[in-house]
Order: structure tokens, then sequence, then C-alpha cells
């Protein structure tokens, strides 16, 4: 018999993996992640990252983190119901419920700990949630967590989704309706009025994760519910701030209420220490940069814009994009992996995106602008797209 500790079950999936041509090993970052890196030794313009307002590197970040841990220290201690809310922690949510419009906004360690906490924190067996085929993968497993019925509704598909409230309202006390506000793989913005109107229509909460939205649409990036001036009328409102904010956390805004059943019930605030103060100064000061200025917004849009332009000229499809995410497909899955490892050998990193993450025979690389890339590398990278685009007669 083997031994046991040689792990020769995993041994075998790892070669599975390397049979099926998606064993990976992680590309290596040296330095910050900006507009241009070296990965792997190599000088590439990043197309890649979420850093959509070039934040994550931003020099008035940088001092407020290092200012929060010369007065809070490295870390926090304790989980926030002991002895790990800072003063920082409160500011940090004043701040945020400010920004949102929102009563009251509750953070969390990340934005996956977000969904998954508050999902299964507000739902639970004899409920129903209705979600977006296409919803994040934290959804799902938040969903999963709460031990509520589901239901999934066709990519933004208004009439079933009224055709499942119609045949289920009166089945459960409460439904939850979920979205993504922004989906990540093809950039298109959730028809949230609509579902809005339906969730009112049929005494239903709604839940929109706007890890793709925030920063980016609505006045000052205050994202996907200020974009459509819903404020009020979604329940529970999730943020990212390791996209646009360029540090690392989620939060939920909302209501009073739903602050403090979540303060009481929120598994992964309850069991895990909080955010470090580094992480919640350069936080705060992100959000109070949203506030006074629109030129970040602004600029990532101009820049989406441009890119697109030159994109489109060429010939590439990119899809349904209504914001900075721009898919580029391609199609089939071995061809888009190749068109992006190409990219990388001229100088411009983008990932290939392939089944199962997206539908099969949609294979794309997904190109995210951001605020910090200069007209002179968009111009570059669309030169270096049409190249390989040609080479590998993508374009005809």
């Amino acid at each position: 018999m083997g031994n046991v500790h040689e792990l020769s079950y995993l041994k075998e999936k790892i070669e599975e993996l390397k049979k099926e041509g998606i064993y990976r090993k992680l590309p290596i970052l040296d330095g910050a992640n900006q507009a241009e890196i070296m990965l792997d030794g190599e000088k590439v313009i990043n197309l890649s990252s979420n850093n959509y307002l070039g934040f994550a590197n931003h020099p008035r970040l940088k001092q407020a983190a290092i200012d929060a841990v010369e007065r809070y220290g490295a870390g926090s201690g304790a989980v926030r119901t002991i002895v790990g809310n800072m003063s920082i922690h409160e500011q940090l949510e004043e701040v945020l419920a400010e920004f949102k419009r929102e009563e009251a906004a509750f953070v969390y360690q990340s934005g996956f700990n977000c969904n998954i906490g508050t999902i299964q924190a507000i739902m639970e067996a004899g409920d129903l949630i209705i979600s977006d085929e296409l919803n994040h993968a934290s959804i799902i497993d938040g969903v999963r967590l709460s031990r509520a019925d589901r239901k999934i509704f066709k990519h933004s598909d208004i009439d079933e989704l009224e055709q499942i409230l119609k045949e289920n309202r009166d089945k459960y006390r409460n439904i939850l309706i979920i979205t993504d506000g922004v989906f990540s793989m093809d950039g298109d913005i959730a028809k949230l009025p609509e579902i809005v109107e339906l969730a009112e229509k049929y005494e239903a909460m709604t839940y929109v994760d706007d890890a793709h939205g925030s920063g980016v649409l609505g006045e000052n990036g205050r994202g996907t519910v200020d974009h459509f001036d819903l404020h009020g009328r979604v329940d529970f409102t999730i943020g990212t701030l390791s996209k646009a904010i360029g540090v690392v956390g989620g939060y939920v805004a909302g209501s009073r209420t739903m602050y403090e059943w979540l303060n009481h019930k929120a598994r992964p605030v309850l069991f895990s220490t909080s955010l470090p103060p580094a992480a919640v100064g350069a936080i705060i000061e992100a959000i109070k940069m949203l506030m006074e200025s629109s030129e970040y917004t602004e600029k990532v849009w101009n820049n989406a814009r441009h890119f697109k332009e030159g994109l489109g000229k060429l010939g590439f499809d990119t899809g349904e994009s209504e914001t900075p995410i721009t898919p580029v497909i391609i199609g089939d899955e071995a061809k888009a992996m190749e068109f992006s490892r190409n990219l990388l050998k001229k100088g411009v990193f983008v990932s290939a995106i392939v089944f199962p993450t997206v539908p099969r025979g949609t294979g794309r690389v997904r190109c995210m602008i951001t605020a910090e890339h200069t007209e002179d590398q968009l111009d570059r990278a669309v030169e270096i797209f049409q190249q390989v685009g040609e080479e590998m007669n993508i374009l005809r």
C-alpha cells in the first residue's frame, strides 16, 4: 500500500489538469500593479488588472496606509466583536455610507467574504433566492450556504425573472433577487430599473453585487444604484474595496437594520480578524479622493472609449461591453489562449478567459482599461493586437 501522505489522489488530479491543458503556473509581478509592469522579468503593458482608477500605487493611498500603521499598528489583533474594532474601522464605514448615499455600510475583509457572509445571514430555509445565471462565484457559494431554495434566471432575462416570481411568490416568506451590477466577463450592465420594479411588484428584496461598478459607474464612481438613481429601492448593495478602490475588502451598503443584523450574524466578520489598519487608512483616502473629484472616473471612461474605438476600427469583436471591461472575443478556446500568449511575447499582458468561465466557443481575452493608462500605451497595445490578429488570421 502506498504512503497516504503522498496525496497520490491529488497528484492524479494534477496530472489530469496537465492533460486537459489547463494546468498553470502563477505569473510573478515584480513591483506595483500599474499600467506598465515587470512580469516574469519582462516589461509589458498591463491590460489585466482591476485597478480601474490607478489607486493601487497612488502616493496619497500609500501615505495614508503608512500614517495608519504609525497610529494603529500592523494588524488589528482581534475580530471586531472582541477588541479589533478600531476607531479607523468605524470611520471607514461612516465615509462609505456617506459616499454611497445610504444609511449604513458594513465592512468585510474581502468581497468574496462579503457575499458569503451576507447572503447566508439574511436568507434561510423557507426563503427563495432568484439569481442571474452569470452571477459571480462568491454569490453562488453564498446562496449554497444560506440553505434557502434557489432558482436561476437566464442572463438579464426580465421575462423569465417575472415568470419565476409569479409562480413562486405565494410559496415563500421572503424572496431575494440577486444580480451583479456589472458582469465581469462581458462588461454589460444589469437591467436594474426593471429588476427593482419587478421586486417591488412582487414584494421581493433586491441585492446587487457592484464589484465592477464601484468606482466606475454613477456620480464619481458611486456605482450602479446611483447610475440608475435607485437609492432607497435596492435593499443590499455590495461593493468591493479591492478593484477600483485599489486595496482589499468588501462592504454592504443599505439600511441601519441591515447593519445591526449583520453585526450579529455575519460569520466572516465574527470569526476572522478585522482589516489591517494600513488597508483601512488607504481605503478612506481613496473614497475621499472620489468624493473630491470626478477626474479619475472620467479618465477611465475616456481611456476605455479610446481603446474600444481602436479595436473596433480593426474589426475585433468586443461583444456587449458597456463599461471599461473590454472582451475581445476570439471563439475557439485554444486560439484564445494562443492569442493571449502571442500578445505577451510582443509586450501586452491580457489574460485569456475560456470555458467553463464563459460559454463554450466564446473564448476571449479580457482587457481591463484603467485611468492610469496613457493614450500612447493604449495605442501601442492596439498596434500589437493588430499584429497578432493578422499573424493568427483572426483579422482578415
